[in-house]
């Protein structure tokens, strides 16, 4: 059955196991996410449920997203496109039970952002002996392989540039915890992005 559910990342932690093994787990604010659409094959050539993820102020929405929304009778800040099984209508809610510990799941997420980040930071370049003479290109990239017959640079080349706050999809998680009552669920190893940072988790689907 495909499950899936939109959170926010809380922050890493360890538990512990029956063993007394130390287990290092994200923590996840896992919905409670309200069904705001359900998308058939007859209408709309897919099927799909769309989940809206914590509230938002009426005012705040574009007016186009308020009378979408309005069917459903709240008012949602994140809204995203799950292929769920099962029936499902408007309004349902689904919260963090929908896993259990031993589910096997894909987190994705927005990675940190680092900013303008050189050819060392961001692709693991060497650099220069820092001896007399080499002068100050230490850090530098160097030459970029180009001559009269390419005579430009081919897409993909390593370089400075952006790094980070990319989409970035974590598979195979292992839920170690999931807390339907505090809305929680704990998923051994690193989730990306920073704390507070919007997460969506599905079934693996190397596991499916």
């Amino acid at each position: 059955m495909q499950k899936a559910i939109i959170g926010t990342k809380v922050g890493m932690t360890q538990i512990f196991d029956e063993a007394g093994r130390v287990i290092p787990v994200t923590v996840i604010q896992a919905g409670p996410c309200v069904v705001t659409q359900v998308r058939t094959e007859e209408r709309d050539g897919y099927k799909a449920v769309q989940l809206g993820y914590q509230d938002i102020a009426e005012r705040k929405l574009p007016k186009g997203e308020r009378g979408h929304l309005a069917a459903a009778g709240v008012m949602k800040k994140h809204l995203k496109e799950f292929a769920l099984e099962g029936e499902y209508k408007t309004g349902d809610v689904i919260k963090a039970d929908m896993f259990a510990a031993g589910d096997r799941v894909d987190v994705t997420g927005v990675s940190k952002g680092k900013g303008y980040a050189g050819v060392i930071k961001r692709h693991g370049f060497h650099r220069t002996a820092v001896s007399h003479g080499g002068g100050p290109v230490h850090r530098h990239q160097g030459s970029m392989g180009s001559a009269t017959d390419s005579s430009r640079v081919f897409p993909g080349k390593k370089m400075a540039g952006h790094m980070g706050s990319e989409q970035v999809t974590v598979l195979n998680l292992d839920v170690v915890k999931a807390d339907a009552e505090l809305g929680v669920i704990a998923v051994r190893g690193a989730v990306p992005g920073p704390r507070g940072g919007l997460v969506y988790m599905r079934n693996s689907v190397k596991n499916a």
